[in-house]
């Protein structure tokens, strides 16, 4: 287990379950101080107990649903407000659903949207300026397989996770002469309660988690 790294915290979005939690455990246990934001706050003060007690890191809990319109700004004023540091950004929240893309609710599929690339484009912006203020900073985007593969019955969760690939693609480039990171972890099938929310149980591609 590292030492605690003094004032720095990696900022997770989906902390609480799937593959946002193990990417928080991951940071907690690299000494990273730990933001956690979800929407359930009763998982996330779980999550704040397990990983002070067994790492040795402060957690600052935020509940917070990033489907609102105006969700990403309030999370990073509050981070301002609070005086925290974000070395790391995880940008992890995201969800889909499953089925025909004419037989779902449209505007499920409209806050799924939000959820995947608008506040994740929002908080990129936000905490990016401040990296490139002081040349530093690390941003990990949750992607997926189902980006670079076309698959039916995920027709815009797929779509929304080609936009996080491309984008985090263009901004590798416009980063390139920093000391700026930008990386997208592209999951294939992964057992987390995601998948099994979205109603694709059976279909061979699993996504990334809620």
């Amino acid at each position: 287990m590292s030492q605690p790294k003094d004032n720095q915290y990696a900022l997770v979005t989906g902390a609480t379950m799937g593959i946002g939690y193990e990417l928080a455990k991951l940071f907690a246990q690299d000494g990273y101080n730990i933001i956690a934001v979800a929407r359930n706050e009763a998982d996330l003060k779980k999550v704040a107990v397990e990983f002070s007690a067994s790492y040795g890191v402060e957690v600052e809990i935020i509940p917070k649903d990033l489907f609102g319109e105006n969700s990403a700004r309030e999370l990073y004023d509050e981070i301002k407000r609070k005086g925290l540091h974000v070395e790391v950004l995880v940008n992890d929240a995201g969800q889909g659903v499953y089925g025909f893309f004419d037989e779902t609710d449209i505007e499920d599929q409209v806050k799924i949207i939000h959820l995947n690339i608008v506040s994740l484009t929002r908080l990129t912006y936000y905490f990016l300026k401040e990296m490139k203020a002081r040349n530093s900073g690390k941003i990990l985007q949750l992607g997926s397989i189902v980006s670079e593969i076309p698959s039916p019955y995920q027709a815009v969760y797929g779509g929304t996770k080609a936009f996080v690939l491309s984008f985090t693609e263009a901004l590798i480039s416009e980063l390139k002469d920093t000391d700026i990171t930008v990386t997208t972890l592209q999951p294939g099938a992964t057992d987390t309660d995601f998948f099994r929310k979205m109603g694709g149980e059976h279909s061979k591609i699993a996504a990334d988690k809620d």
